[in-house]
């Protein structure tokens, strides 16, 4: 059997959205892919606000096993999903490609991030449910 195939989820910064897409995806579908994210301009820290709610709802502290990376750091990935970053969304080769289409929580109320964290854990769900068909397996 071949290896899982390794996710990318990429936005420009890589300190809110595909930090929470990394974190949950680790969570709940590393028995199907390897999850990584990744952007193009990095900022120092994740998003606090991220932090906070991912630990209070998922019980994953990201900073622990995170942190902002560029595309450069990332190894040869199979499935680049782009999170909502339109025609600033950074490009990495892949076998495919999609994009989630998010609104960035960074700056609005909680609640915004809870309600991102929800989306992206059912998008996660139902990547892995897809992930054997796209993937030729």
């Amino acid at each position: 059997m071949s290896s899982k195939p390794k996710v990318a989820f990429i936005c420009t910064h890589n300190s809110c959205r595909s930090q929470i897409a990394e974190a949950i995806s680790k969570k709940l579908a590393s028995d199907v892919f390897e999850a990584y994210s990744a952007g193009t301009e990095i900022k120092g820290a994740i998003n606090p606000d991220a932090v906070r709610v991912i630990q209070r709802i998922y019980g994953i502290d990201m900073t622990v096993n995170q942190h902002p990376k560029l595309l450069s750091e990332l190894p040869p990935v199979d499935i680049v999903v782009t999170m909502g970053c339109g025609a600033q969304c950074p490009y990495l080769p892949c076998k495919h490609r999609e994009d989630w289409g998010l609104d960035d929580p960074t700056g609005k109320m909680e609640d915004e991030f809870i309600r991102t964290a929800k989306i992206i854990e059912e998008k996660i769900n139902d990547l892995k449910g897809r992930i054997p068909n796209s993937m030729g397996k």
